[in-house]
């Protein structure tokens, strides 16, 4: 559990989750949030864990405010996937790698946290330093919120149209050399659903996974 746990301390420093502070920095009235530590054995054997933070000591109106994030609904994927049968379009699944990390919060929205256990700093003081959370971490009440707010209007930055009857449904037509290529996009919190006509290296698709993966793991 150990080299699972510095992964994640690792994904965490490359990401800039947080910043150590001294106590002292704390604004007033500011409560102390603990990040716990949460592990699962996978069916692979492999071990993961996950630094979460406890989001159920948040205070809403100071720690965040809205946390509400749309999800695909099962009837918008039963209709992609008649979709792709119907139009012989290929079908394919994307995962993102610690999905909520890759988010941001709104400017000014911080959330102080104890230090993750087992990795504590000692400041100068003697005192062990604070994480100041600048950005989502799993557990956090808004971290889908945040992710969702990132990743949409990257995706419609991109070309595609999002649904009117499902918000996380996109869809993306282009035409070249008379032919005319699709591509459509289920998003359920970190997973993609991705349907598309094409798949090779001037397609449609190929342009857009390959955006995709310079601009998130």
């Amino acid at each position: 559990w150990t080299a699972a746990e510095r992964a994640e301390i690792a994904n965490h420093t490359d990401n800039g989750s947080w910043e150590l502070v001294d106590r002292s920095a704390v604004p007033p009235g500011r409560a102390l949030v603990r990040l716990i530590w949460v592990y699962k054995r996978k069916r692979n054997g492999s071990l993961k864990a996950r630094l979460c933070v406890q989001g159920c000591a948040q205070i809403p109106g100071v720690d965040y405010e809205q946390t509400f994030c749309a999800t695909m609904r099962a009837t918008s994927l039963r209709t992609l996937a008649s979709l792709a049968a119907q139009r012989r379009l290929s079908m394919r699944r994307w995962d993102f790698v610690a999905a909520c990390l890759q988010g941001e919060l709104e400017q000014g929205e911080v959330v102080y946290c104890h230090p993750p256990p087992g990795y504590e700093t000692i400041g100068p003081d003697k005192k062990t330093r604070i994480c100041r959370v600048v950005k989502p971490i799993y557990g956090m009440a808004q971290a889908g919120r945040r992710w969702q707010r990132s990743l949409f209007p990257w995706l419609t930055s991109w070309g595609f149209e999002q649904s009117h009857s499902d918000p996380c449904v996109f869809s993306c037509e282009r035409t070249t050399d008379g032919e005319t290529q699709t591509l459509v996009v289920g998003c359920y919190v970190d997973d993609l659903v991705v349907l598309y006509s094409d798949d090779g290296p001037t397609s449609l698709y190929t342009s857009f996974t390959t955006a995709l993966a310079a601009r998130w793991n």
